[in-house]
């Protein structure tokens, strides 16, 4: 069993490589907007708690389904110790159950993202982004927390980080694979 998680700012194109690294893989995705953009629909609003309940209950099930692993997206916001504290409770999850963990982190620069908020994709696949010029606010608001970590900072033995400001997600996946031995 495998564990790759992928952290980045928003719209870096932690979903894309990730949708990416499933076709070369055996790889199963869960991005993060899954539960975000279901508990919101039946909810009518952002529940946090109901979200990190539903995931831990899919991570649980996922670490003991016998399938090759899993791909969880994720803004880590490294000036909140919670967030850390957050991924390291799901690398757990699957550690316990024998998996090994990977963590990618997806850099690309700003411009870049704001690009990458409107995409075809990215609005097909989470319809919480459908409203753009609400979703490039939230990019914006980043300038107020650190979506990119320090030397060293994550803590996992297994990381990697890519820029890819300009490398296309067929390439950053390929990248991933190769470095981890997916």
């Amino acid at each position: 069993m495998k564990l790759v998680v992928i952290i980045g700012g928003g719209a870096v194109g932690k979903m894309t490589v990730g949708q990416e690294l499933c076709k070369i893989t055996d790889l199963r995705l869960f991005h993060n907007h899954m539960t975000i953009d279901l508990v919101t629909r039946v909810f009518g609003y952002y529940d946090s708690e109901t979200i990190t309940r539903l995931r831990r209950a899919i991570f649980e099930e996922f670490a003991k389904s016998g399938n090759y692993g899993l791909v969880f997206t994720y803004i880590w916001d490294f000036s909140s110790p919670r967030d850390g504290e957050y991924i390291r409770s799901v690398a757990k999850i699957f550690e316990d159950a024998g998996a090994e963990v990977y963590l990618v982190e997806l850099v690309a620069d700003f411009e870049e993202r704001l690009r990458r908020n409107r995409t075809e994709n990215r609005l097909e696949n989470k319809p919480g982004k459908r409203d753009t010029d609400f979703s490039e606010a939230l990019i914006y608001d980043e300038k107020t927390c650190r979506v990119e970590s320090l030397p060293d900072e994550t803590g996992f033995r297994n990381y990697l980080k890519i820029d890819n400001t300009d490398l296309p997600a067929p390439e950053a996946a390929r990248l991933i694979k190769e470095h981890f031995g997916l």
